[in-house]
């Protein structure tokens, strides 16, 4: 290890997190590029070449040229992520809440009701038939 200097590790470890950051952008360029829908497919297909056979400067002008908008894809698809995940969130929560218990919880009610003779018969089993459809 004597024929490797400190310096020079801390160069090569520089180098090598440089290198680890910039393929970390290489995708997250390549990503963008896809997930863009206002881009035609030619625009994509234009950039991806230009990004993979010149990819240091693929990457710079691509970051200078379309970087606002990576940016914006990006909120836009955490906010539709975001909006997505609190919709499946209410539909499973308002399923168990109107679900099974919600339903025998009204067949009950409508039990109730018909025992005390507030509905006949014919509306307690067309009630039942709405609830349980």
């Amino acid at each position: 290890m004597d024929d490797y200097p400190l310096l020079d590790l801390f160069w090569t470890m520089l180098w090598f997190f440089l290198w680890i950051m910039w393929l970390f952008l290489l995708f997250k360029i390549v990503t963008d590029i896809f997930r863009d829908d206002e881009m035609s497919g030619w625009g994509k297909a234009g950039w991806l070449i230009f990004c993979i056979l010149l990819p240091f400067l693929g990457v710079l002008v691509y970051v200078i040229a379309r970087g606002k908008g990576m940016s914006r894809r990006d909120v836009k698809q955490a906010k539709e992520s975001e909006a997505a995940f609190q919709d499946y969130i209410r539909r499973t929560a308002g399923a168990s809440a109107g679900g099974k218990g919600g339903s025998a919880d009204e067949l009950a009610r409508l039990a109730e009701l018909k025992n005390k003779g507030a509905i006949t018969d014919e509306e307690f089993q067309r009630a039942k038939a709405k609830v349980l459809s």
